[in-house]
């Protein structure tokens, strides 16, 4: 009989959000999808992606905070998916998400940069609980990689 004060698994968290994590992707460039270095996984960026091609945009042009939130949290599914990939499977594995580098493709003048990261962070923490919880960084920058709306790279801490 399962313990009734137990914590919900990781797996059991995002089985009730619906989420299915992507399998590890394949680079882009020359660099490698996670490096694990003692405790810590450090997640390479990646670029929001949607339908499977990069999600273009710039915040305070093309698109407006709601949209950048949902590319942010889209990102978090497959840094997850890139983390499992580093924990063979077993992201209950992760004691704590320590960093969150949120990078948003803006104009000068858009300053919601932190709103549209809240996106990643805010299902980290629905998925990771008190372990989600983290230090983060939001910068506006000129431009990403293919034109993607937000790249967000993660450190994460392991048991």
């Amino acid at each position: 009989m399962a313990d009734p004060t137990a914590t919900p698994s990781v797996a059991a968290r995002l089985r009730s959000l619906g989420i299915t994590l992507p399998p590890l992707a394949v680079p882009a460039a020359a660099y490698v999808p996670f490096v694990r270095s003692g405790s810590l996984v450090f997640v390479s960026g990646h670029i929001a992606r949607r339908d499977g091609k990069p999600w273009v945009g710039q915040l305070g042009l093309t698109m407006g905070t709601d949209e950048g939130r949902a590319a942010a949290r889209a990102v978090a599914i497959d840094l997850m998916g890139t983390l499992a990939a580093a924990v063979d499977g077993d992201l209950d594995r992760v004691a704590r998400i320590v960093k969150v580098l949120g990078l948003v493709n803006s104009t000068p003048t858009y300053t919601e940069q932190h709103l549209v990261t809240n996106g990643c962070s805010e299902l980290l923490a629905q998925v990771f609980a008190d372990a989600g919880a983290h230090a983060r960084s939001a910068f506006g920058v000129a431009q990403l990689p293919m034109g993607a709306c937000v790249e967000i790279e993660l450190i994460a801490e392991l048991r």
